[in-house]
Parts: structure tokens; sequence; C-alpha cells
């Protein structure tokens, strides 16, 4: 475990039956950023953060939450003293006012921060004198991120915070988790929205069928990740490609795109040199490289 990992991970395993919801899952979360955890519904990040909060046990391999084994209930128990949790249903107690929900969470907390509720009760303009459950599905978001955030978490995970939200909640969300950062609080946020990933993100992982298939920041995937085109005059030839390099390649008659996800300069120059008559370099988006990723093939995986 690296001092600076707030989630660490070494070959987390859960598997339901003949399923494998994460399979082998080795990944490092650092602290200090906004990280997305980004897949397909059903790719495994749900029971990923499950497991990481003893909500459910994994089959094999281990993890680490803010330095302490998820695999021991008391430094379990001592790590999610310092991180504050928002489920993809939003679990609050319905028969509350948001008021009283906000006082009985404030109860069990010394080191509660009142001006940052007040703030949020603010920006999110909670009606105090509703009930819960009459709340829509934005305003119960926006209550569990004041509660989770009045807390001043060490670490602020959130399992798919913008399901269901008209454009107007998902901004002040995304505003709300780039302040949090701004604030000292890693965040780690599982989401198939690849735009808000995008958006608001310093580090992405994508996860498809239990397995992590890429892992990078998103400065390096602007600087490094490029799609490059090859146009042949005859029938493309065969290409000897270092494969660390390649994120894909794809065919599609004279044609030839590469995504690289290092080295374009030294892939380009080797190309041409098998007689390539154009070349198109271009960056790489996140859609692109989750498209890349991901593979086409359903199995039968538990989200």
């Amino acid at each position: 475990m690296t001092m600076q990992s707030v989630i660490e991970t070494h070959d987390l395993t859960k598997r339901y039956g003949r399923s494998d919801a994460v399979r082998r899952l080795s990944l490092a979360v650092n602290a200090g950023r906004i990280t997305g955890y980004l897949g397909r519904n059903g790719a495994g990040k749900s029971s990923t953060i499950k497991m990481l909060l003893g909500i459910i046990r994994p089959t094999s391999g281990t993890a680490f939450l803010l330095g302490r084994s998820i695999r021991s209930a008391r430094e379990l128990c001592e790590a999610r003293q310092h991180v504050a949790y928002v489920a993809e249903d939003k679990q609050t107690y319905p028969y509350m006012t948001v008021a009283r929900m906000i006082e009985f969470a404030r109860s069990f907390y010394d080191d509660w921060n009142v001006d940052v509720e007040r703030g949020l009760h603010r920006q999110f303009e909670l009606p105090f004198q509703k009930k819960v459950k009459t709340l829509s599905k934005g305003m119960r978001t926006k209550l569990a991120l004041l509660l989770a955030l009045s807390r001043r978490p060490e670490l602020l995970i959130l399992d798919e915070p913008s399901e269901g939200l008209d454009p107007v909640s998902i901004e002040q969300l995304l505003k709300a988790l780039v302040a949090a950062a701004a604030d000292g609080c890693s965040v780690f946020f599982s989401s198939h929205q690849i735009a808000e990933v995008e958006r608001v993100a310093d580090h992405v992982c994508i996860i498809d069928h239990g397995e992590l298939v890429a892992d990078t920041s998103l400065d390096e995937m602007r600087q490094q990740y490029r799609r490059i085109t090859f146009g042949f005059s005859t029938e493309p030839p065969s290409l000897d490609l270092p494969i660390d390099a390649i994120e894909s390649i794809h065919h599609d008659g004279r044609q030839i795109t590469v995504m690289a996800k290092r080295n374009a300069d030294d892939i380009i120059q080797r190309v041409c040199g098998l007689g390539a008559a154009s070349v198109e370099n271009s960056p790489v988006s996140l859609r692109e490289l989750f498209l890349a990723t991901v593979k086409e093939e359903t199995h039968d995986v538990m989200a």
C-alpha cells in the first residue's frame, strides 16, 4: 500500500455462482484526485464499491481503504470513519423531514462542518420542512451529498450519483465534487456517463465485464493517446507494431486506424515506411478510449 493511495486493490474478485462480477481487479486510486470509475451497466462498478466498504465480501483477493485492509473488521471500521458514501439509491430515512435528517446525521460527527452544511443547503435549495419521501430523485441526491460533504470526509465514494438527474441537478452535482476536491477531499465515483466523467475527473479507470481495461490520467490520455488513420493506395500490409503501445487497430478497406497510447511518432514512421499514402493524426477523446476498450460480446455479469 503506497502512502498516497486512498484505494488499492490486489486481484480483488467477487463471484456469484459461475459468474464473476469483478475479476482479479488490481488498481490504485491516488489521494487528492477526482477519479472516475467508468463502465457500462453491469460492468462490476457497484460490486467493487460494495466490497471496498464491507457491504459484501470478496470471493478472493484483497483491498486497502485509506491504508487499512478491508479483510480486517477493525481496520475497515477505522477507515469508514473517514469515508463518506453516496449510494446509487440514495437511502435516507423517508419519514424524516430534511431538517430532521440533517440534524440527525450531524449528531454523529464531532467534526461536522456547519458552514459546509449551510453553504450546500443554500446552493441546493433544499426544502427544510418537506419529508424525505416526498423529494424528487434530484433533491434526494443533493441531500445525500450534503450529508456526506458536511462530514468533511477524507474520501468521498459515490455510486452512479447522476443517475436519473436533470441537467441542472447534474451541473450542481459536478460543481460540488470539484469544490470538495479543491478542499482536499479525494473523490471516487462510478458512472457510465462518459461526458460527466471527462468534465471533472483527473483520472479514469475503465472496467468491463469485471476486468480493468484502462487506467490513465486524463492529462496523459490527451497528451499520449492518438488516433492515427493510414490510407493506402493498394491493399494494406500486415502491421507489426509494439503491442504495449497500441490500444486498438481497425481495418476498413484501404484504411487502417490505430489508437496509440504512446510513441505515436514512431508508429507513424514505421507504417509510412510500409507504403502509407496518407496519414491523419488526431487526439483521442474519453468516449473513443471507452469504446476502444470495452468488449462487444455480452456475458452474464452482475453489477
